[in-house]
């Protein structure tokens, strides 16, 4: 029983400059995405229900939170910085274990940062560190937790957040495995949340618990020295099978940053492909939403599992329909924001084309693909199948894309502010403080 041993000497051995130039800029890459998905959830409704709820509760109001103008105190803002960053599930996503790892880790540090001078190189530096420390376990204990129910982001996305913080109170080995373990013990998440305000809870509860295991771990609070890999641990109280050798396999050569992936459109990232084809479709063939007569999908069959809603009425619902995302791309050519609201999965045109498709399971259909066929009024019958969905590995949003979508998504600030904090997450390693990132995000 080595591995958190192990995982605990890379940490604290750990240096930014060892660190490849390429995983440093996908980094730089991952904070511009998940600041901006912040900003664009800020004023949510989730949001101003999580302030009335527990804002009377929380602790002096010292650190602020994106895109907020109210402050509360750090493990709060902490919560409701991952809430704000994946209530619109617009955040970058790990295919691999379909894990969201910067909403957790980047809403701890941010938060941290904002009460404690934090230099812009050693808050990257604790961000790929918990990003590499959430990947690893997801990938030691996945498929069998993912099938079980739990959701990832909020069971494991608590490491990334203890191990981050911890990094930057300096814990020891003894101290940072306590961090571990108390996060371990307190990981939590299930995927019956989908659809509904619960999600956007786990990486913000996230967040906060691993920030408070960090917390406990520095002034002496203990945990038990095997929590990966014990016979209670985590791998084998929450996992049916596991492969605890990928916690550390190449570790210090091969960053899982290499492999994250960030979205296009604000839904789970397995309905994409279909949002894809179907505007590819309706581009090329110049149909509307009234044209549309039968709908056809072959799809992986954890879209199946993961997305078989069609009787919804609630935007968050849309996320996780694989109906309503050929609806979407059929009936208006596009997938953004303005096609998960209430309004939208509500629209007539759109409820008629999702009550009339049909899915089916195929093994043969790879998760970042489907096969769609169209039938037209007018008796054509269309069809693609899509092998690489935008956004995926092989077709990733450039920079200045994700630049666009922060731009699109950051409307509780101005335009000039927003350029600010897109000119310091490209930055960061250079500012001597990483609060002159977080400036620029609050409103005001």
């Amino acid at each position: 029983m080595v591995q958190t041993a192990a995982l605990v000497d890379y940490i604290l051995a750990s240096r930014l400059e060892a660190i490849p130039a390429e995983i440093r800029h996908e980094g730089k890459r991952a904070l511009v995405n998940i600041v901006g998905c912040a900003l664009g959830g800020a004023d949510h409704p989730a949001m101003d229900i999580a302030i009335a709820a527990l804002g009377p509760y929380a602790g002096q109001p010292t650190s602020a939170v994106i895109g907020r103008r109210e402050r509360f105190d750090p493990l709060f803002a902490s919560l409701l910085n991952g809430l704000s960053s994946h209530v619109h599930d617009y955040d970058d996503t790990l295919p691999k274990n379909y894990i969201h790892a910067s909403s957790p880790v980047a809403s701890a540090l941010l938060a941290y940062a904002s009460v404690n001078k934090v230099s812009g190189p050693d808050f990257l530096h604790a961000f790929i560190l918990g990003f590499e420390i959430i990947s690893r376990i997801g990938n030691a204990t996945y498929p069998a937790h993912y099938e079980a129910g739990w959701h990832s982001t909020g069971s494991i996305g608590v490491f990334g957040a203890a191990v981050a913080v911890g990094k930057l109170l300096g814990l020891d080995a003894e101290r940072m495995t306590w961090a571990i373990g108390l996060a371990a013990t307190q990981g939590a998440g299930i995927r019956e949340m989908f659809g509904s305000m619960g999600k956007g809870f786990h990486p913000g509860s996230s967040a906060q618990r691993g920030y408070m295991a960090a917390l406990l771990a520095e002034k002496g609070f203990t945990s038990g020295r095997y929590p990966l890999e014990g016979p209670r641990g985590f791998a084998a109280v929450t996992s049916a099978e596991y492969d605890l050798k990928k916690l550390t396999v190449d570790l210090g050569s091969h960053f899982e940053l290499s492999d994250n992936t960030y979205k296009p459109f604000p839904c789970g990232i397995v309905v994409h492909p279909t949002i894809d084809a179907c505007i590819q479709l309706r581009e090329e063939h110049g149909f509307g939403a009234e044209d549309v007569e039968a709908v056809e999908l072959r799809v992986a069959p954890l879209v199946k599992d993961l997305c078989n809603k069609k009787e919804i009425s609630v935007g968050l619902e849309g996320k996780f329909s694989i109906y309503h995302a050929a609806a979407i791309g059929l009936g208006r050519g596009k997938g953004g924001l303005a096609e998960f609201t209430d309004e939208a999965v509500n629209d007539p045109a759109l409820k008629r084309i999702r009550l009339l498709a049909q899915a089916n399971g195929d093994p043969s259909v790879h998760e970042d693909g489907v096969v769609v066929t169209v039938r037209l009024k007018d008796g054509r019958e269309i069809g693609m199948h899509l092998t690489e969905s935008l956004g995926n590995l092989k077709r990733p949003l450039s920079d200045a894309q994700l630049e666009a979508k922060f731009r699109d998504q950051a409307k509780v600030i101005t335009p000039a502010q927003a350029d600010a904090a897109i000119a310091a997450c490209w930055t960061i390693d250079e500012l001597d403080d990483a609060a002159r990132l977080i400036a620029p995000c609050i409103p005001g």
